[in-house]
C-alpha cells in the first residue's frame, strides 16, 4: 500500500487514464503495451507514465532493447493507494473540531485520523524495517431493538473503561502508548438477510 501524500499527487493517482493505467500496472509493462491494451496512443500513454513516476507512482524495472529502441517496462509502485486526508489541508476533518461526539462526522473524522496515523506509522516502522504492531476487532451485532443497542453500548464503554483502567502505567517509562477506536454504524445490507 502506498500512501499518497499531497494534492498534487492525488491529482495525478485520480486522472480515469491514469487510474487504468495503475490497474494494469499491477504487472509490468511498456508503454507500447499498455496503449495496445488500452487502445489509446502511446504518446498519450508515455505522458500520463512521465505525470505518474513524476509523483513516485509508477518506477521502472528494468530496459529491453527492441531493433533500434529502447523500450522502458515499468510498474505501479504499489497494489493500492490511500489518499492521506492531509492532502486536502484545511478542509480536512479533524475529530477535535466535531462538538458532537455521537454524531457521523466524529465517527468520519476519528476514522480519517486512523487512517493518516496508521498509514504514518507504516511509512515510519517500512523505514526501520520493523513491524507494525496492530491489533483489528470487527464484528456484527444483531439488536432486537434500540434499548438493546443503549445497554450493549453502555456495557462496552463500562468494559473498555475497566481494562484502560487495569493496564494504562502513566510511570511506565519504556512502555508504549497505543490508541484504541471503538466505533459502531449499521451494516449495509444487500436485500434481506436471513
Amino acid at each position: 500500500m502506498n500512501l499518497v501524500q499531497d494534492a498534487r499527487s492525488a491529482h495525478a493517482l485520480l486522472n480515469p487514464i491514469r487510474l487504468q493505467i495503475l490497474q494494469r500496472l499491477r504487472k509490468p509493462n511498456s508503454a507500447s503495451g499498455l496503449a495496445r491494451a488500452m487502445d489509446l496512443p502511446r504518446q498519450k500513454i508515455n505522458y500520463h507514465l512521465r505525470e505518474l513516476e513524476k509523483k513516485g507512482l509508477v518506477e521502472q524495472v528494468e530496459e529491453r532493447r527492441k531493433g533500434n529502441c529502447v523500450e522502458r517496462i515499468v510498474r505501479a509502485t504499489a497494489k493500492s493507494y490511500i489518499i492521506n486526508p492531509e492532502a486536502l489541508g484545511a478542509l480536512a476533518t479533524n475529530p477535535e473540531k466535531v462538538r458532537d461526539k455521537f454524531s457521523s462526522s466524529y465517527l468520519l473524522a476519528v476514522a480519517v485520523q486512523l487512517i493518516r496515523e496508521v498509514a504514518l506509522l507504516r511509512e515510519r516502522a517500512d523505514k526501520a524495517k520493523k513491524r507494525l504492531p496492530t491489533f483489528t476487532l470487527q464484528t456484527k451485532v444483531r439488536f432486537a431493538s434500540a434499548a438493546d443497542l443503549n445497554a450493549f453500548t453502555e456495557e462496552l464503554t463500562n468494559t473498555v473503561a475497566d481494562l484502560a483502567a487495569k493496564y494504562h502505567d502513566e510511570k511506565a517509562g519504556g512502555g508504549r502508548l497505543f490508541r484504541f477506536i471503538v466505533g459502531a454504524y449499521p451494516a449495509i445490507t444487500k436485500g434481506k438477510e436471513g
